[in-house]
């Protein structure tokens, strides 16, 4: 696997770690007394982000390992076209799936819908929503996330 491809991939590990960490804070008093937190504060906004940006370098890692890299400016909605145009549109990336699982059949469609309600939520919970309110779609997202970045992997390291 390139190296570039690698840093992107770790990249997206990082990102869903810090989803995860953020969302079980927001879940523990525990722990938000431990880090002085205030008890009503959550990061459920920074959860859907950093879900979204697990899925963005998952994609961004995906299309550097076929040479194509995406850059400024607009670089979210050009990596999110070259997605689907080189892995949904294509059948590459439904055919590897199928590969790799053999009784679970995971569409691409599905992958690529993942990412585009990723984006809409990263959007819209992240600007224009109270953080406490974005329990359930940050749940959502952290789930979302994983699976993309699970099938992502497996088709990188294969």
């Amino acid at each position: 696997m390139d190296s570039m491809v690698k840093i992107y991939l770790q990249r997206s590990l990082n990102e869903i770690s810090a989803a995860k960490l953020l969302f079980a804070v927001s879940n523990n008093a525990r722990k938000k007394q431990e880090f002085q937190i205030e008890e009503e504060t959550t990061f459920y906004s920074s959860v859907i982000s950093h879900s979204y940006y697990t899925i963005f370098y998952a994609a961004k890692a995906t299309l550097l390992s076929k040479g194509i890299k995406t850059e400024m400016p607009d670089v979210h909605k050009k990596t999110y076209e070259e997605f689907r145009k080189q892995f949904v549109d294509t059948g590459i990336l439904d055919v590897k799936l199928l590969e790799i699982y053999q009784k679970m059949v995971v569409r691409a469609d599905e992958l690529l819908e993942i990412f585009k309600d990723e984006k809409w939520k990263r959007g819209h919970f992240t600007y224009q929503t109270i953080p406490q309110a974005n329990k359930e779609p940050a749940e959502q997202s952290i789930q979302n996330a994983l699976t993309f970045i699970k099938n992502i992997k497996l088709v990188l390291e294969k």
